[in-house]
């Protein structure tokens, strides 16, 4: 199962998916507190809203109940209502003609209030006075109202509905008799249309947020307002919950009771209308989050990109240096971090090539070196044998000088055409035996116009440095210095502690006619070309020292100056170079 998913782990796919990631949490985590926040705030809005819309219907019920109870205060302390009632109270007769009175005042004050249906007069008896026909109070309402009017001593009571026409309200208050101490005379009732209590004009944004209206009284029965599904309310009414379901609407509530009637106002707004800030604010939620999500997808894919392409392309190149092609790679990287791995690389790269360059061009000299010492190896059995029998011929003649010359021949042949598997290096002690075994044939050569001098302290001995280092320049020193040199020739090998600790100097001295300085720039020119200039004896020339110098010594551990050539006319040449004390060896 792993290896399915393996090649889809790779570093932008990481960084893809953990951009992804961090982006769902942070756009939940913010998504989650703006809606919450905000649903709170649409939530107290509808809520103060509510409670608003009650307190100004509230408080329209109220003026309507005072207005209404001043008029009917006015029609009971009427001065004929207060003669009729106070004559019947004292047990007199109240004819026709009184009673007929009382329908201009009654149709007064019905004009002054068109909402009023009707007024009706009943004595202390609970007789109907006015309208003029028979009746009596307990036939129009109920004892328990009766019993609540002669409470209220006077205050207006209202019933409710009236149950002889449910289109409309009654109400009862006692009338009081100003002439006979305020004491009970009669009652007067008010039948209203519903229509008075209308209240659904106390907002100017009801019908804009579909507000319903009701107004309610004790029992739960409707009074006013537009029906709904459900008449009985009471279950409405006693509920604790904030929300209530009438039909198959779920509406938010409000309930606004007022003391003087003990009707309650409810008011219910349907909850689509209280959330339909929350829908639009979860839309909005929801459409800014796919917009963000599809932005920072397409940053995310950008950002991934940015970084593993360079990556990616210098992975490509490793592996074609893997096949051999050591190239740079070029491609440059905006980060900081992806420039400077690419520079280290290319610098690598670069070290690598240095590297190889050096390993050829060693492996190429050794070579030479090899071919030249194989060239040279032409018998070397046979050699040897004859100047073993030379050595042997001459000491049987007393020939002692010319035998020892032998000896040093064999001996410095052998050093030269030493086989292949022997080591290349040797340590300065044996370099200087060979070098004096050379100076030694020279001088029987060139007799009394060459005079040597090595100097070397005995603790150099040990220091080791590539065979045949020092020989081509003296063969250089003895070609050009003393054999072009009128007179006595001198040649000085000098081993001294170089002024850099841990290193030894070697120069090569010579009182030859030195050269011009056109010849010496020309040299040094060609040691830092490295151009070939081979010298005679040994095949191997003054760049071929700097060049050997250069492949074992110059590097970060151990950097050389290479060949130093002091020289100027009539004054001798100097030769010079260093090795470390402490390199090579066998």
């Amino acid at each position: 199962m792993r290896s399915r998913f393996q090649p889809l782990n790779t570093l932008r796919n990481q960084i893809f998916i953990g951009f992804i990631l961090v982006m769902l949490i942070m756009m939940s985590v913010a998504g989650a507190f703006i809606y919450l926040n905000v649903s709170h705030l649409l939530k107290d809005s509808a809520e103060r809203h509510i409670g608003q819309t009650a307190v100004q219907a509230s408080g329209r019920m109220d003026a309507l109940i005072g207005q209404m109870d001043s008029l009917t205060e006015q029609v009971a302390n009427h001065p004929s209502i207060q003669h009729i009632l106070l004559k019947e109270r004292n047990g007199g007769k109240v004819n026709f003609g009184q009673r007929q009175s009382l329908l201009q005042v009654m149709h007064s004050y019905q004009a002054y209030m068109p909402s009023v249906g009707s007024l009706e007069l009943y004595t202390a008896e609970g007789k109907m006075l006015f309208p003029i026909r028979e009746g009596s109070l307990e036939d129009r309402i109920g004892q328990a109202d009766i019993r609540e009017a002669n409470q209220m001593k006077g205050r207006l009571v209202w019933i409710g509905i009236d149950p002889e026409d449910p289109r409309s309200l009654l109400a009862i208050r006692q009338v009081s008799l100003v002439d006979r101490w305020f004491s009970r005379g009669g009652y007067l009732i008010t039948r209203m249309e519903r229509s008075y209590f209308r209240l659904s004009d106390a907002s100017a944004v009801n019908e804009e947020a579909d507000e319903t209206m009701l107004l309610v009284d004790r029992q739960g029965q409707l009074l006013s307002g537009e029906p709904l599904n459900q008449t009985d309310l009471s279950g409405v009414l006693h509920s604790k919950t904030q929300t209530v379901h009438i039909g198959e609407r779920e509406y938010v509530k409000a309930i606004q009771q007022s003391e003087r009637t003990g009707w309650s106002l409810l008011i219910l707004i349907p909850v689509s209308v209280v959330t339909d800030g929350i829908t639009v604010l979860r839309t909005t939620l929801i459409i800014s989050a796919s917009l963000g999500a599809v932005l920072f997808l397409f940053m995310s894919f950008m950002l991934s990109t940015l970084i593993t392409r360079p990556i990616g392309h210098l992975i490509q190149a490793m592996r074609r240096s893997r096949e051999g092609a050591l190239a740079l790679n070029p491609e440059p990287a905006a980060a900081v971090e992806l420039r400077e791995l690419n520079a280290e690389y290319n610098t690598m790269i670069v070290d690598i090539n240095e590297l190889i360059r050096v390993i050829c061009e060693k492996e190429v000299l050794q070579s030479q070196t090899e071919l030249k010492a194989l060239q040279a190896q032409i018998n070397p059995h046979f050699l040897f044998n004859t100047l073993d029998a030379f050595n042997w011929s001459l000491q049987e003649k007393g020939e002692e000088e010319l035998a020892g010359l032998m000896v040093s021949m064999s001996r410095l042949f052998r050093y030269v055409i030493e086989p292949a598997h022997h080591d290349s290096w040797v340590t300065l002690g044996e370099e200087m035996a060979q070098i004096r075994r050379y100076l030694e044939l020279m001088e029987m050569r060139l007799g009394e116009r060459l005079s040597w001098q090595i100097h070397m302290p005995s603790e150099a001995a040990q220091i080791p440095l590539p065979k045949l280092l020092i020989q081509p320049i003296l063969e250089n020193s003895i070609l050009h210095g003393v054999e072009n040199r009128i007179g006595n020739g001198r040649v000085e090998i000098s081993v001294t502690p170089s002024t850099r600790s841990g290193w030894t100097k070697i120069a090569v001295i010579d009182n030859g006619p030195g050269m011009t300085l056109e010849e010496l720039a020309a040299v040094r020119t060609a040691l830092m070309g490295g151009s070939v200039c081979q010298s005679k004896g040994t095949g191997m020339g003054l760049v071929n020292v700097q060049r050997r110098l250069a492949l074992y010594y110059d590097n970060e551990s151990y950097p050389t100056d290479g060949v130093l050539i002091h020289s100027a006319e009539q004054e001798g040449t100097v030769v010079a170079f260093e090795i470390p004390d402490e390199y090579g060896g066998r």
